[in-house]
């Protein structure tokens, strides 16, 4: 007996390979998406990363079969839309990307708030392209940054939390705070020839809020800049930790309670790229940090060059208000 031809409803979702990240997400009570992606997308590829699993394996598998996807998705946090985004443009294929980490800055930016709105926009057809920047640490391969890049402070921060997992990301985060208040110190930064001592730096892709030291999230999609905010050391330790507060209210009591860095230790600069020698001090970890991936380097230091890079890659989004 001849089995009854699929409906077109039953091929919503072909072609679409969405890989989930199960640890993604963890600080937070979240809906499994499974039962959605059932209901939506019934003929796409579902498949969960395992711990021993790593993501450019998965896809590049996908991609080897004799109908590889056309459409990459990605469930989780920044960091694995950022893989990703870099996989979606090794292989021109556009990315569907969805929030399922704590804070989900990239896909919030581009005005897509849950699972729900990510494929509204796939079904729509409606997509929009991406700036991003490539960070070169000294000669490994570029990687593709959707945020931010950040060396200092906040590196040196989210290196003693993940030292600290065991005590869960709250306690963790506390206990990780007060270790760097203790131990923070400036870090030399050479460019173009300069030398300086700061607490901060960060590449933001595109222009960001002035108001920010931290610029965590990206606030436009197409972009061919980088915001940088250097953070020089004229301030205490609380300053430096107090820069880091990027929500606005945060941000607005610390300068209320004037803790926050003054607008003469910040400086400012928008540049299509930028290379800065990076030297920390005796004892302290080299480490940087891009949309919340820590990468460690040698402990003499490294160099790192950030380069903006317009039209790089096509994300399903919803349209912007002006339908621009």
């Amino acid at each position: 007996m001849e089995s009854a031809p699929s409906s077109p409803e039953d091929d919503r979702g072909r072609g679409v390979l969405i890989v989930r990240n199960a640890s993604a997400g963890s600080a937070v009570i979240r809906l499994d998406p499974g039962s959605t992606f059932a209901e939506r997308l019934p003929a796409a590829q579902i498949r969960e990363i395992r711990e021993d699993e790593d993501l450019e394996d998965v896809v590049a598998a996908a991609m080897a079969a004799v109908v590889p996807p056309t459409v990459l998705g990605v469930y989780g946090g920044d960091g694995s839309v950022s893989r990703m985004a870099h996989l979606a443009r090794r292989y021109d294929r556009p990315l569907l990307a969805m929030p399922g980490g704590t804070f989900n800055h990239f896909v919030r930016a581009l005005g897509i708030d849950s699972v729900d709105a990510a494929l509204d926009a796939y079904e729509a057809g409606s997509t929009v392209e991406v700036g991003v920047a490539e960070a070169t640490a000294d000669a490994d391969d570029p990687v593709t940054v959707l945020n931010v890049v950040s060396v200092g402070a906040y590196p040196e921060l989210i290196e003693e939390r993940q030292r600290r997992n065991s005590l869960g990301k709250w306690l963790g985060g506390v206990v990780a705070t007060a270790a760097a208040l203790r131990s923070a110190e400036p870090l030399t930064v050479v460019r173009d020839g300069r030398r300086a001592r700061v607490w901060s730096v960060f590449v933001s892709v595109g222009r960001n809020d002035p108001d920010r030291v931290a610029t965590m999230q990206r606030q436009e999609a197409e972009t061919g800049v980088l915001d940088v905010r250097i953070h020089h050391a004229r301030g205490s330790k609380v300053r430096a930790l107090a820069s880091l507060a990027f929500g606005k209210r945060t941000a607005a009591v610390m300068r209320a309670l004037r803790l926050f860095p003054r607008d003469e230790d910040v400086e400012r600069l928008v540049l299509r790229e930028l290379d800065l020698g990076v030297r920390p001090e005796p004892g302290h970890p080299s480490v940087f940090v891009h949309d919340g991936e820590l990468e460690e380097r040698d402990a003499a230091g490294f160099r790192l060059r950030c380069v903006a890079v317009p039209h790089a890659v096509m994300v399903f989004a919803p349209a912007a208000p002006d339908g621009r």
